[in-house]
């Protein structure tokens, strides 16, 4: 079967997009025939809700009375037209944009090679190191919380004197 594929002329698409359909999406290509399943799913969803509203106003108007209602059914409305939307780019703020771009230093212009400092800044390579920028992050708080971590007290049981 994969042979039978391979050995036959592509074909343009059914809608005359341009691009070239297979006969497994009825000489659809992928973008018309997701348009056409999507269609029909809507309007299979629009005869499925108008049925049970149908079926909800004839058991409720016979409740009521002794008349039969029939419901008489109407040709579907035709599908709306396949609705395109467009996705609008984020704004970027002008301020988060240049600051990450930016030494905070000297304002120069560092790309890819900029530092991340500790404190959350991005500093160029002469002013990478704290000492150079008046760095506002406290390393010894942060050395001695490690060591807190990494060595837990250890307090063993009092021993009787003899």
């Amino acid at each position: 079967m994969a042979e039978e594929h391979r050995c036959q002329a592509p074909q343009l698409c059914a809608n005359n997009c341009g691009f070239f359909g297979s006969p497994a999406t009825q000489n659809l290509c992928s973008k018309c025939y997701r348009d056409l399943q999507l269609t029909e799913q809507q309007s299979s969803s629009a005869k499925l809700a108008l049925n049970q509203s149908l079926v909800a106003t004839s058991s409720s108007s016979s409740s009521s009375s002794s008349i039969a209602v029939v419901p008489v059914s109407s040709p579907p409305p035709p599908p709306p037209p396949p609705v395109v939307v467009l996705q609008s780019k984020p704004e970027m703020t002008v301020g988060v944009a240049t600051q990450a771009n930016r030494c905070v230093t000297c304002k120069r212009r560092v790309g890819l090679t900029g530092f991340k400092c500790r404190c959350g800044m991005t500093f160029c390579g002469t002013h990478r190191y704290p000492e150079h920028h008046g760095c506002s992050f406290d390393f010894k708080e942060m050395g001695r919380e490690q060591i807190a971590k990494a060595n837990p007290v250890v307090k063993a049981d009092k021993l009787d004197k003899i």
